[in-house]
């Protein structure tokens, strides 16, 4: 049996005092970190750590799509070709940030060090707030490109 909720959150707590890490209910709000209530797991540090990079890799496998548009799904390729005007620049250097960190976490997995752990997930916690909002605001120039996009083949299909 794992821990319920109640239980995850006091374990966190030890933790959190130990490593200084940030408290459970913004980590819980940035990586719904509560996810791990239910699971058994005696490295708790490496679970916290994995859930961060679930939400990491679901950006980075994202941000690809528009780089790397070959393997794009079809809904994917036709928001892209409406891409105009959007400076991929700093898509890429998100992209690299992000593909930073899954290196990063990739080499946690050879050597359990909770200690090592602790540093990936403050350091991650602490660039989050930066990356979620660069990854949002580049995801309302693609939307607004698209829109736009979308409104010229409309007032030239009816003019």
């Amino acid at each position: 049996m794992g821990f319920d909720l109640k239980d995850l959150k006091k374990e966190y707590e030890k933790i959190a005092k130990k490593y200084s890490l940030p408290k459970f209910s913004e980590m819980n709000k940035r990586f719904e970190i509560e996810k791990l209530a239910g699971r058994e797991t005696e490295m708790l540090v490496r679970e916290i750590r994995r859930i961060m990079m679930e939400k990491a890799s679901n950006y980075f496998k994202f941000s690809e799509v528009f780089i790397n548009p070959g393997t794009a799904p079809m809904f994917f390729l036709a928001a892209i070709k409406k891409m105009d005007g959007i400076d991929k620049k700093p898509l890429e250097e998100l992209y690299i940030e992000l593909g930073k960190l899954e290196v990063e976490a990739i080499s946690l997995e050879n050597i359990y060090d909770e200690k090592k752990e602790a540093d990936f997930i403050k350091k991650t916690y602490k660039k989050w707030e930066d990356i979620s909002k660069r990854f949002g605001s580049l995801m309302e120039r693609v939307m607004k490109s698209a829109e736009k996009q979308s409104e010229k083949k409309e007032r030239s299909y009816f003019s």
